[in-house]
């Protein structure tokens, strides 16, 4: 009801400027003495573009988690991978996504087997004499 109302004032607003103008000797409008000039502007908003950018996946913390000659734990994650990048080798276990853990405690060793052309983990187990087991040493 409003819409309409508005658009009746505009309308007849727009009559009357008409109306009240005149032609003069170059063709063009002028208004006549004691007509007021109506502008009406609306208020606008230009619409945001759409883009296909501005995606990106989370981080999967990939790679390897220890180093050659670090010590382990049983447990201890030694490499994040997807697919077999690095093999499991002795006192080494595989999880289903392809996670290499230790299975004793022990030093990390990598090597290559040169017939399969395969990147190696193993973990060395510890001696008892090493100094992790010697008590009262922190």
């Amino acid at each position: 009801m409003l819409a309409r109302a508005r658009s009746v004032v505009r309308s007849s607003a727009a009559r009357a400027l008409a109306a009240s103008t005149t032609r003069s000797e170059t063709g063009e409008r002028e208004l006549a003495r004691g007509a007021q000039s109506i502008f009406v502007r609306y208020a606008s908003k230009k619409q945001g573009g759409s883009s296909n950018n501005g995606r990106d996946s989370n981080p999967k913390f990939l790679g390897l988690k220890r180093g050659h000659g670090e010590v382990v734990r049983p447990g201890y994650v030694i490499a994040r991978q997807r697919g077999t990048k690095w093999h499991p080798g002795t006192n080494c276990g595989i999880g289903k996504d392809h996670t290499l853990f230790a299975l004793v405690q022990g030093k990390v060793h990598f090597s290559t087997d040169k017939l399969k052309g395969r990147k190696v983990v193993h973990v060395a187990p510890l001696s008892p004499e090493h100094p992790k087991y010697v008590e009262g040493l922190p």
